[in-house]
């Protein structure tokens, strides 16, 4: 057990034996305010730890361990992970100059509705930066989550409808796209090439200061649900930071994992996998077991004990509250819906939440999976045998699997398109859940991005075609001045998201080809995406089909990877394939974009 005298002291694995130091314990317990309140007044002390239980160890670090530290930092340096003090400036530029076109905006609806001059100059409205950015773990080119908290006569049409545009007349702005159906509505942009993702609150005040505290449960009160959730995302950055025992070393060990997770491709809230919320509360949790470690430690140790950890054990940083609204908080006693989710991480502030929801059986063992490679490597690390850059190892997603499934949205609209490609990502995780289901399938395995192409067209044949995701190289390579003035011409968006598709080993003894029927999962997924309200069947093509790993396309691959292509053999299968794929082709001949369906339903193996 050499690994295990490495990591861990003899008088922690005693410990840690147990269960009762790694999982929390009453969890389905909500404490009210008068009861914390009850409870110190009868003399009860509050604990003098951060979280749920007792930290595992209050050990610093040893000599070995800080040796650790310093080769994990100088790691991350070297991966870049850290921005520039030019773009550190140019992003309080950018947040300045934000933050006085929101009080323009309060100020313009303010008099609309008819305030005074005074009282509109007074109604304020404030931003909050909240995701990585404000937990300080951010990076060179990384999104600024933001807030925008105005006063109750200021509402979420004007946020869409007065805001929106007067952002698109701002100095600097490009790419900007308003997304007011969102389950938390958002406007995404860039400003002097900053990433910004927007969001909106309005509480119920008359007027919003400089000096409001948005942490103040009383805050929630006579609002939405959507403006709750949107507070949300700044109330719980604050709350994980001041449940950390010591900021600095959290910082330095969730870029770590941050960094491993992206390079792994699990770092996706929106596929399935763990968003960045997620991410830092496994290493906030970490962090009160070790309260005195520094990131080394942290790291080794998240990987030990999120590996075992017994899911779906909820991952609490505190004891779940209930507070002064009429809400749902997450509670899997009395919700069937919560008892459902596979790895519950909870958000701490009020009210709770499971950040995980979006998780799924296949995500999940994905996710295990790459537990235990990291765990292994990192222990290896600590013994002196292999190196941090191992850890961050690119993903092989790519090489994995034999077949893929391509689902390719377009439109001929750059400004559309983002929201008909965000649209039908956001819808991406029902197919996954639907391929489970398939006899035969081991596992869906979406990947984290989808891969945007724009395409510059003589005709209609070439429209369908690239819809249809068979684009020639030539077609590729064209550029706009190749289609300038040409009759019929025309500009077509595409982004192309990929599921690898794990298929269960055929049985000893059995002969011929099998069939994977996967029409239904696909056929029901263009049905979801197509039920979208603003969905137009003469603008919007959304495409499913099957292919070989021999057949993904070249900019899936960085420089060096792509392993030659094998010649292939026109077998009497991919005759019928074919015959089919033009049957459906010309199903509907007045219909620009292609057939919904995958046009092979049956996948041959």
């Amino acid at each position: 057990m050499v690994r295990l005298s490495v990591l861990w002291s003899a008088g922690e694995k005693r410990r840690s034996s147990g269960s009762l130091h790694l999982r929390p314990t009453g969890f389905h317990r909500h404490l009210t305010s008068a009861e914390r309140k009850t409870t110190m007044a009868q003399g009860e002390s509050a604990p003098t730890y951060l979280g749920v239980t007792p930290p595992i160890s209050t050990a610093g670090p040893s000599k070995r361990e800080e040796e650790v530290t310093v080769t994990l930092m100088q790691e991350l340096r070297d991966q870049n992970r850290f921005e520039s003090e030019e773009e550190a400036r140019t992003r309080e530029i950018v947040l300045g100059r934000f933050a006085a076109l929101l009080r323009k905006f309060v100020y313009k609806v303010s008099i609309l509705r008819g305030l005074s001059e005074a009282a509109a100059n007074a109604a304020g409205g404030k931003i909050f930066t909240f995701g990585s950015y404000r937990l300080g773990v951010h990076g060179p080119g990384s999104d600024i989550d933001t807030l925008c908290v105005v006063p109750k006569h200021v509402n979420r049409e004007d946020f869409f409808e007065i805001f929106e545009p007067m952002l698109r007349e701002f100095e600097g702005v490009t790419e900007i796209s308003g997304v007011p159906e969102a389950y938390v509505p958002i406007i995404k942009l860039k400003i002097s090439g900053i990433p910004l993702d927007i969001l909106f609150a309005r509480v119920a005040l008359a007027s919003v200061g400089e000096d409001l505290d948005i942490q103040d449960d009383n805050i929630l009160r006579n609002l939405d649900e959507r403006c709750v959730r949107s507070l949300g995302g700044s109330r719980m950055t604050d709350e994980i930071l001041r449940l950390v025992p010591n900021q600095g070393v959290f910082r330095d060990a969730l870029r770590c994992i941050k960094l491993w997770a992206q390079r792994r491709a699990i770092y996706s809230n929106v596929n399935g996998f763990l968003g960045g919320v997620a991410w830092a509360m496994l290493v906030a949790r970490i962090c009160q077991l070790y309260p005195n470690a520094n990131a080394g430690v942290i790291v080794s140790r998240f990987f030990i004990i999120m590996r075992e950890w017994k899911w779906p054990n909820p991952v609490l940083l505190k004891q779940i509250e209930e507070g002064p609204l009429q809400v749902r908080v997450w509670n899997p006693k009395l919700y069937p819906s919560d008892r459902a989710h596979r790895m519950p991480i909870i958000t701490p502030n009020y009210p709770s939440m499971c950040s995980t929801h979006n998780v799924t059986q296949s995500t999940q063992m994905i996710i295990k999976h790459e537990l235990q490679r990291a765990s292994e490597i990192v222990d290896r690390i600590i013994i002196g045998t292999a190196t941090w850059s191992e850890l961050f190892t690119k993903h092989d997603f790519f090489q994995k699997y034999r077949y893929y499934l391509q689902v390719i949205a377009s439109t001929e609209s750059a400004e559309l398109q983002l929201k008909w490609a965000g649209t039908v990502e956001s819808r991406l995780r029902q197919l996954v859940m639907k391929l489970e289901y398939v006899d035969s399938l081991v596992l869906a395995h979406p990947f984290i991005k989808g891969f945007d192409q724009t395409h510059y067209l003589l005709n209609e044949e070439e429209v369908r075609a690239v819809a249809q995701g068979m684009g020639a190289d030539g077609i590729s390579k064209r550029t706009a001045t190749d289609i300038e003035g040409k009759e019929g011409a025309q500009t077509v968006y595409t982004t192309t998201f990929y599921i690898g598709l794990a298929i269960e080993p055929k049985q000893p003894g059995a002969v011929g080809p099998r069939k994977l029927d996967i029409s239904y999962p696909t056929s029901e997924f263009t049905k979801l995406v197509k039920a979208w309200e603003h969905f137009d069947d003469g603008k919007m093509g959304i495409v499913v089909r099957h292919i070989k790993s021999t057949m993904l396309p070249d900019y899936v691959f960085d420089g060096g990877e792509r392993q030659p292509k094998q010649p292939l053999k026109r077998t009497k299968s991919s005759k019928v394939g074919a015959r089919l794929q033009l049957r459906n082709f010309a199903s509907k001949p007045l219909n620009r974009w292609p057939a919904p369906w995958c046009p092979c339903p049956h996948l041959v193996t």
